[in-house]
């Protein structure tokens, strides 16, 4: 008796894209997760912890942990787990804690009584 697979990939569906990784190209896997596509090239560095700055990469891959944010087409803190790949992505691994835009106080409504 012959095994077969339980799941089949779709007809086109790993078409080769070109994104570009850190500044470097790589031609990764289409029809999959930016962090699926990464890990296929060969990528295994997507983060850094904001206080040790220990490595990271994908863990559940599937939105709960939060440890493969990237940064996709300068947009910050993007679970890449969560993202399909497109060709022309440029996607930068994240370095620490990112910076919050800045914060007006005069247009800031109070966020309870005491004003916190």
């Amino acid at each position: 008796m012959t095994s077969r697979p339980l799941f089949k990939t779709l007809p086109g569906a790993d078409a080769p894209v070109e994104i570009w990784f850190n500044d470097q190209p790589l031609r990764v896997p289409g029809g999959r997760s930016v962090a699926a596509a990464l890990l296929a090239a060969g990528v295994s560095r997507f983060r850094a912890t904001p206080v040790s700055g220990a490595p990271r990469a994908p863990f559940c891959m599937m939105g709960a942990c939060f440890e493969c944010l990237v940064e996709i087409d300068g947009v910050p803190s993007r679970q890449s787990c969560m993202v399909t790949v497109r060709d022309g992505m440029r996607i930068h691994s994240q370095e620490g804690a990112r910076d919050l835009p800045p914060f007006d106080q005069t247009d800031a409504t109070l966020e309870n009584a005491h004003g916190r």
